[in-house]
C-alpha cells in the first residue's frame, strides 16, 4: 500500500464492496423484472457498476490478498443491508450469528497483519 494510508485504503474497500454489492443486486432486479428494455437497460447498467468494482478494488497498488478479510466484513455487512432494504429479507438469527463469525474473522486479519 505505498503511499495510501489505512482510511484511504478502507474507504477504497468500502466503495468495492458497495460497487460489487449494488452491481449484483441490480443485475438481479433485471433478472426478476418484465419488459425487454427495463432488462436490458438494468443488466448494462449492473455490467459498468461491477465494471467500476473491479477498476477500484485492481488499480490500487496493493496486496489484495491481504486486505481481503476486511473486504468480506464490508462485503457481508452491506449485502445484508442491501437484501434487507432493497429486498425485504430480513436476516435471519443464522446469518446474524455466521456474520458475527466473519466480522470477527475479519478484525483478526486486519489486526495481526
Amino acid at each position: 500500500m505505498p503511499g495510501m494510508n489505512r482510511a484511504t485504503v478502507v474507504l477504497i474497500l468500502l466503495l468495492a464492496a458497495l460497487l460489487e454489492v449494488g452491481g449484483d443486486a441490480i443485475v438481479r432486479a433485471g433478472l426478476h423484472r418484465t419488459g425487454l428494455l427495463p432488462k436490458v437497460l438494468l443488466f448494462l447498467l449492473g455490467a459498468g457498476v461491477l465494471f467500476s468494482y473491479g477498476y477500484a478494488v485492481n488499480a490500487p497498488a496493493w496486496d489484495f490478498g491481504r486486505l481481503l478479510g476486511l473486504y468480506v466484513v464490508f462485503f457481508f455487512v452491506i449485502a445484508q443491508l442491501i437484501a434487507w432494504l432493497a429486498f425485504g429479507q430480513m436476516p435471519t438469527l443464522a446469518r446474524i450469528c455466521g456474520g458475527a463469525l466473519i466480522v470477527a474473522g475479519g478484525v483478526v486479519i486486519a489486526w495481526f497483519q
